[in-house]
């Protein structure tokens, strides 16, 4: 199987590049593109997925809904759609685009797309890569920030997220 094809961009997201995941993953100075869907239930409540130990980033800590690369040549929509039905089993979400930002870390620099679904389940995951999901209420999880168990991109994501949420009450 070929390696997963990713593009490189600038901070606007204009194409610069396609290089392999494995090179983007490792070197910060490659920015790349990735899609994020914050699943909510109709009580505002977040559903967090615990990554599989397995994974390259953030084994075996709670992270966004849903989260992936965008390959190379595909669109942010067709993407955040093929990464909701391969990590929850999701078909057809109304998704709403809530923001765009960078997130950077010593591993890896990201343009995130952030969308927003409400759905209640039930959840279809991939174990491969998810060992579980739940739905966490706001309080839960400002708890849970700084004790290792968020992922360093979640916690970024959880921030951005309350802004939005205060700049745009529902």
């Amino acid at each position: 199987m070929l390696e997963e094809q990713i593009e490189i961009v600038d901070k606007e997201g204009n194409t610069l590049g396609v290089v392999s995941r494995a090179e983007a993953h490792g070197n910060p100075s490659l920015l790349h593109r990735v899609v994020h869907v914050i699943v909510v239930n109709k009580d505002g409540d977040l559903l967090l997925q615990k990554r599989s130990q397995n994974k390259d980033v953030a084994p075996g800590l709670w992270d966004t809904s849903v989260g992936g690369h965008i390959e190379a040549g595909e669109s942010i929509e067709s993407a955040v759609y093929r990464e909701m039905s391969e990590e929850l089993g999701i078909e057809g979400c109304n998704n709403s685009f809530l923001y765009s930002y960078i997130h950077s870390n010593d591993y890896e620099s990201e343009l995130v797309y952030t969308f927003r679904c409400l759905n209640e389940g039930p959840f279809r995951f991939n174990d491969a890569e998810i060992d579980e999901v739940r739905f966490w209420k706001l309080t839960e999880i400002k708890g849970a920030l700084n004790k290792g168990l968020l992922s360093d991109n979640f916690e970024s994501e959880f921030c951005r997220y309350l802004e939005h949420l205060k700049e745009n009450p529902q």
